[in-house]
């Protein structure tokens, strides 16, 4: 296989498996950002809005919206940052977790049950290298 076929290829799975996601945020009724944000609080700990722009890819704009609109719905406590002026630090409440469990405990399953296949694969530093190897040959080009 050479280069433009393993990319088509790799394009085409990645944004089915894109898909795959926001196919299942529309069926849970909710905007596919809401989605990725309440996906990326729910390991336990608080974060800052600049935190899951930067992991997560997504406009500080798109983050503002949703985290005043999760903040208004009682899901979200937003609290200033020590000695940052402009970063608050996000924590789902009770009321948040409750939400964000029923949102995504079935995401989960299928995340377990697909990852249970997988039979430990390198998956993620496979993926992560391209990733890597992208953007440093990008960068090479625009020296």
């Amino acid at each position: 296989m050479d280069s433009k076929s393993f990319f088509y290829e790799f394009g085409k799975i990645l944004y089915k498996i894109d898909r795959f996601y926001a196919e299942y945020a529309k069926n849970s009724e909710v905007k596919e950002n809401l989605l990725w944000i309440l996906y990326a609080l729910n390991d336990g700990k608080a974060h800052s809005q600049k935190e899951i722009c930067e992991s997560w890819d997504l406009p500080r704009s798109t983050i503002n919206t949703i985290m005043k609109e999760l903040e208004n719905d009682g899901y979200v406590k937003l609290e200033q940052i020590k000695g940052k002026r402009r970063e608050l630090k996000v924590k789902l409440t009770k009321k948040g977790e409750e939400y964000t469990k029923n949102l995504l405990n079935d995401l989960y399953e299928i995340e377990n049950k697909t990852f249970n296949e997988l039979n430990n694969t390198n998956v993620i530093d496979d993926m992560k290298h391209i990733l890597n190897l992208l953007n440093k040959h990008m960068d090479g080009n625009y020296d």
